[in-house]
């Protein structure tokens, strides 16, 4: 496809909202990551409403081993689990997305009184939380819209409850290992003393396990990627010709972590929030990382966060891991 610096189809032109969102922290980080080098974009916007639906597609496929691999793990060891809520359990769980896995927990430990999700995504919460109202009604549900790695507050109708954090899919896994400790600060903070963190952590494996996980053959990886793109247009108005990019992710085996790339197909400017960004056939968007630990690496990085590993559960191929770990 030949396209000239700043090209916009017609039809994209006309798909752009009137009114565009300058003051929002997702145009502030789109101007802040696009005029860095390499250009980069925080991975937490791509959850929209349709990010939200397509990321939990692809939890569904084939090729997808973590989302099903995880779940495994939950079951079987779902009583043992359950044994670190004490009654009167407040569950949070940080970016809730899909209530499955805190259903696991929740139906093995009947001393769970309260689910808190905290999600970016508005909407998909609303929609998960009515059905979490429908199927488990003798649970409270307090959700909370809000990026769970800024001062998000907790609701007072858990005030006083013992609180056990919640935070499954590896998404641990998505910041750098400054930012993991950094997280792990901040939920000890949200917890209090004495709560316990239960964390879904991914390990290092065969790297063509890796590769086919977030490359999959429907594509739905590559849409979730580009969906990004389609949000910048929705909300900000950004003027980019999306068939002009394509999805890329690839295993970085000195930094042992998945990266994922918007890879320009041409040379070609875009036009985001009042800026316009050249970029060179070839360059890249970086949209997301998935860091893969070992167990001790992982148990070292919570140490350093003030938090200790007291159990840890894997599959029968040691391709996943659930950590539990408690904070004087």
């Amino acid at each position: 496809m030949n396209v000239h610096a700043g090209a916009v189809t017609s039809r994209q032109a006309k798909s752009r909202p009137r009114a565009r969102q300058f003051d929002t922290p997702f145009c502030t980080e789109v101007l802040a990551g696009l005029a860095d080098q390499p250009k980069h974009i925080p991975p937490k916007y791509f959850y929209d409403e349709r990010g939200s639906e397509l990321f939990e597609a692809i939890t569904a496929l084939p090729e997808y081993y973590p989302t099903r691999t995880e779940i495994g793990i939950l079951r079987d060891n779902a009583a043992a689990i359950a044994r670190y809520c004490p009654p009167n359990t407040a569950l949070v769980e940080f970016g809730a997305g899909s209530s499955t896995k805190a259903r696991i927990v929740m139906q093995a430990a009947g001393n769970v009184s309260a689910y808190v999700p905290v999600d970016i995504s508005a909407d998909f919460l609303a929609r998960e939380a009515a059905l979490f109202e429908r199927d488990l009604p003798h649970v409270a549900i307090h959700p909370v819209a809000g990026d769970f790695t800024e001062d998000v507050a907790l609701p007072r109708g858990i005030a006083g409850q013992p609180r056990v954090g919640f935070f499954p899919g590896s998404t641990i896994g998505n910041f750098e290992p400054h930012e993991a400790a950094r997280f792990l600060h901040h939920a000890a903070s949200l917890l209090g003393a004495g709560a316990t963190l239960i964390v879904g952590v991914d390990l290092v494996k065969e790297a063509e396990v890796l590769r086919a996980a977030y490359n999959d053959s429907a594509g739905v990886t590559a849409a979730f990627n580009l969906n990004l793109l389609h949000r910048m247009q929705n909300e900000l108005g950004a003027e980019v010709d999306i068939g002009a990019f394509r999805h890329c992710a690839f295993f970085n085996r000195e930094r042992s972590r998945i990266e994922m790339h918007l890879a320009s197909c041409v040379a070609q400017s875009i036009r985001a929030c009042g800026k316009t960004f050249d970029f060179r056939r070839g360059e890249t968007i970086h949209t997301e990382n998935s860091y893969k630990y070992t167990v001790d690496s992982f148990r070292a990085l919570a140490a350093g966060a003030g938090w200790r590993a007291v159990e840890m559960w894997s599959d029968a191929q040691h391709w996943f891991s659930v950590h539990a770990l408690t904070r004087d």
